[in-house]
């Protein structure tokens, strides 16, 4: 319940920021450029001023209301350890491979597999 709570006011937090950041315009405009002309009580550098305290204060609402969504999400408190699984594939022939494939080697086995290796050197070398 307190998860869809936070949800909600990080959605409207967010809906009056943009609204906020729409109503302002690069070098002073926007909202304050209707006031310019005449004093009205809130001039046009109080306007200014306003906005930019407002988008500084709804950002950080976005913020301090995502931090507050994963301490309070559902399965925060279920979740541990890794949520990648292992992919325990292994081909065949491969040294890289996940499993226990130790084979008994016979020593004729071993003497071949030493002159391959020689003569595949001396090819290639």
């Amino acid at each position: 319940m307190l998860y869809t709570i936070i949800i909600v006011l990080t959605v409207i937090v967010a809906i009056l920021l943009v609204g906020v950041v729409l109503v302002q315009k690069s070098k002073g405009g926007g909202l304050a450029s209707n006031f310019a002309g005449s004093n009205q009580v809130l001039g046009v550098r109080r306007t200014n001023d306003f906005i930019s305290k407002a988008t500084w204060v709804l950002a950080g609402a976005v913020a301090v209301l995502s931090i507050a969504s994963v301490f309070c999400s559902p399965n925060a408190s279920t979740v541990t350890g890794s949520r990648v699984k292992a992919q325990n594939t292994v081909v065949a022939g491969t040294e890289y491979s996940t499993e226990s494939t130790a084979k008994e080697i016979t020593p004729e086995a071993a003497a071949v597999e030493a002159v391959s290796e020689e003569v595949l050197t001396d090819t290639l070398g």
